[in-house]
């Protein structure tokens, strides 16, 4: 299946701040979601504030937009790979053609896909380095999904110190890379140990939120998506693929003060 040209990039309808990383040249891309911005919309009035500005199948996961005027009209496709949280910003992972998205899901499926994060936490974590392993609770109710360490799911993370900010109240950033996909595991995993994530509206620590807010003007969560990376089979060949989100500016702003 031949991949789209260089056209095909340069008029994807990005959504707010959303920016393109990397591609290669099987079609693989991936981007940079700010906070704020939804993975994909779940109905036509989500579609201004989501990856990109275009109507979206929930069945095959798929964004599709019109280009070209006249009967030069085509449709265009982008296969959604992943999701991050609204809240969450960084590394987001598409395919231009459905035959990749089916083997990229697959390695998704099969645990082989690395993923580091970067969260500001309050509080510093009583070690440098650790792995948490917990046992989750995952419901549904009325379209929502929450989680709780009162459960049966295995979720297992690494955490790594990498800084803490010299001002009180103490706020460390960390390095988090999950060797298990539950929903919402890393924030869960955070407030089980007194270290919520800054800005989390659901498992954090809202006074401290109120606080925080109040003194820094900033809003939002403070965890991003820094690294995806894997290796992929591809038309009986094996490829690579980093994508590589900057922390964003706001992360730099809280640890200086």
């Amino acid at each position: 299946m031949s991949t789209p040209g260089e056209q095909f990039w340069l008029a994807l309808p990005l959504g707010r701040g959303v920016t393109l990383l990397t591609r290669d040249a099987n079609g693989l891309v991936a981007f940079d979601k700010p906070a704020g911005v939804l993975s994909h919309p779940n109905s036509a009035e989500d579609e201004p504030r989501a990856l990109l500005t275009a109507s979206y199948s929930l069945e095959d996961e798929c964004y599709q937009w019109k280009t070209g005027t006249g009967d030069a009209t085509t449709t265009s496709r982008l296969w959604l790979l992943n999701r991050l949280d609204s809240a969450t910003s960084g590394v987001i992972l598409a395919s231009a053609t459905e035959e990749l998205a089916r083997e990229a899901r697959a390695q998704f499926k099969r645990k082989q896909i690395r993923k580091v994060y970067h969260a500001l936490v309050f509080g510093v974590p009583a070690v440098p380095l650790q792995v948490w392993r917990d046992r989750l609770a995952v419901t549904r109710q009325a379209g929502q999904v929450r989680t709780s360490g009162a459960g049966h799911i295995p979720c297992e993370s690494q955490m790594q110190l990498l800084r803490r900010r010299p001002a009180s109240p103490p706020i460390s950033l960390l390095k988090l890379e999950p060797r298990t996909g539950r929903s919402h595991q890393l924030r869960v995993q955070c407030a089980l140990r007194h270290l919520p994530i800054v800005g989390d509206a659901t498992y954090g620590d809202f006074a401290r939120n109120r606080e925080f807010a109040k003194g820094t003007g900033l809003k939002r969560l403070f965890l991003h998506s820094v690294t995806t990376s894997f290796d992929y089979e591809f038309g009986g060949q094996v490829f690579h693929f980093t994508a590589r989100a900057p922390l964003p500016a706001e992360f730099e702003t809280v640890l200086r003060h």
